[in-house]
């Protein structure tokens, strides 16, 4: 029989052995999930805010957030593709999705995303991420986007403006030249109506806001059957538009580029008008309170046209585990942080849910008009792989034009760029050969 106190000599030899060797042991790995993204300071904090939420709920899991700014961000994740080095999850602006789609650089979704969530997904989520070659949701968001027409409420009035109060009854063109021409005139505006384009002449505002202009007139970016921008996008309908525009510049009545992004709710409300996305309205709302007024776009050619599409995300052919990626992502699109942060930022509802508890979209909301433009006037624009072409070339036309140059001229010149682009790739089969 051993005596007690070897017995016990014995026990801490054994503990302590054990307890060195777990110290060599590696420490059970994390799943890890890296998410690339773009945003403001405060659109950051709130990511990182609900990574850190989630991996609380979900110790076995780690989140890498990739930061890249706005201005930048398409460069920088062409960067990451170039060298090999996509993370789990992407950030991308909707018109991009059918590029990233037809590059097989991202996946379809629907079978790591909660269903729950998939369900809950209004007809414009699904239409801004879904490839339109294969039919399938390849990207998901919590918000969709739209354009109105914001007025200052004492200037209208001022001039005895008719307020239209939905799609059915928006301006005409020759209304809002109308209204221009008084506003021109009222002590305290220097410019009738703000477009934004001190946002700059690389943003993708300019293809945004400025194709549902030519949409209404009659026109479009490229043919979405033939898909040439020949024959399209310098034709007849569209020198029009954009002349129309270039001629509101050379008038005074828009605000000027150098004069920075808003002059709407700037000190002094200098800008009567503003062309402006739904985003702007709780800026805007700080400061003017009940003086601002939310309009649909004016028809500027026979119909009314919106346009939609926002950034969301998608998961990567990279990801080794498209699992753990759809986790995250259903969690992140459920989280009350995230959804409190997008009704803040006056974020337009891309999920029923997210509707239901944001009352500026509802009937005789301050914003309830960009919904009705999304059921009636909401054009997507051209779901294509050149479509970083597309873009580019037609903010390098908008800008000759603003500036003065030959509209005709300019158009010309992008629609060719786009269609040399689609030749060089042999057409982006499977587009163009139905």
């Amino acid at each position: 029989m051993l005596k007690s106190g070897f017995l016990g000599k014995r026990l801490l030899i054994v503990a302590a052995l054990a307890a060195a060797t777990a110290a060599t042991l590696p420490a059970e790995a994390k799943t890890k999930i890296t998410m690339m993204h773009q945003g403001t300071a405060d659109w950051v904090q709130t990511y990182k805010q609900v990574a850190a939420e989630f991996e609380a709920a979900n110790p076995d899991y780690e989140v890498e957030l990739i930061y890249a700014p706005h201005d930048s961000y398409n460069e920088k994740l062409g960067a990451a593709i170039t060298a090999k080095q996509l993370p789990d999850i992407i950030e991308l602006d909707a018109p991009f999705l059918a590029n990233y789609a037809w590059s097989k650089y991202v996946v379809p979704i629907s079978p790591y995303i909660d269903p729950a969530i998939l369900a809950d997904m209004t007809a414009s989520n699904v239409a801004q991420g879904t490839y339109p070659i294969d039919n399938k949701l390849y990207a998901i968001g919590l918000a969709d986007s739209s354009i109105v027409l914001y007025g200052n409420r004492k200037y209208l009035e001022q001039i005895g403006a008719r307020i239209p109060t939905g799609v059915d009854d928006a301006w005409t063109r020759e209304e809002l030249e109308a209204v221009m021409a008084k506003l021109a005139k009222v002590d305290g505006v220097k410019w009738p109506l703000d477009l934004f384009r001190g946002y700059g002449i690389k943003s993708e505002w300019v293809t945004y806001a400025f194709s549902t202009v030519l949409q209404s007139m009659g026109c479009d970016l490229i043919d979405r059957k033939t898909w040439k921008a020949t024959g399209t996008l310098d034709s007849e309908p569209c020198v029009k538009a954009t002349k129309m525009l270039q001629d509101w510049a050379k008038a005074g009545m828009v605000v000027p580029q150098s004069a920075g992004t808003n002059q709407f709710y700037a000190a002094g409300n200098p800008a009567a008008l503003a062309m402006g996305g739904h985003w702007f309205y709780a800026e805007a709302q700080k400061t003017m309170g009940d003086n601002i007024v939310v309009m649909p776009l004016p028809k500027f050619g026979d119909k009314a046209v919106s346009p939609n599409g926002t950034w969301i995300w998608a998961i990567t052919s990279a990801a080794k585990n498209p699992e753990a990626a759809g986790k995250f992502l259903s969690y992140f699109l459920a989280s009350k942080t995230l959804r409190d942060q997008a009704r803040s930022q006056s974020a337009y509802p891309g999920l029923k849910s997210f509707a239901a508890s944001s009352p500026l979209y509802a009937p005789g909301g301050a914003m309830a008009v960009a919904f009705d433009q999304a059921d009636k006037t909401a054009v997507a624009r051209p779901p294509h792989p050149a479509y970083p072409t597309i873009t580019v070339a037609f903010m390098e036309a908008m800008d000759t034009i603003f500036n003065g140059g030959d509209p005709k001229k300019a158009l010309n010149k992008a629609a060719r760029k786009i269609d040399e682009e689609i030749e060089d790739n042999a057409g982006y089969p499977p587009f163009g050969t139905k």
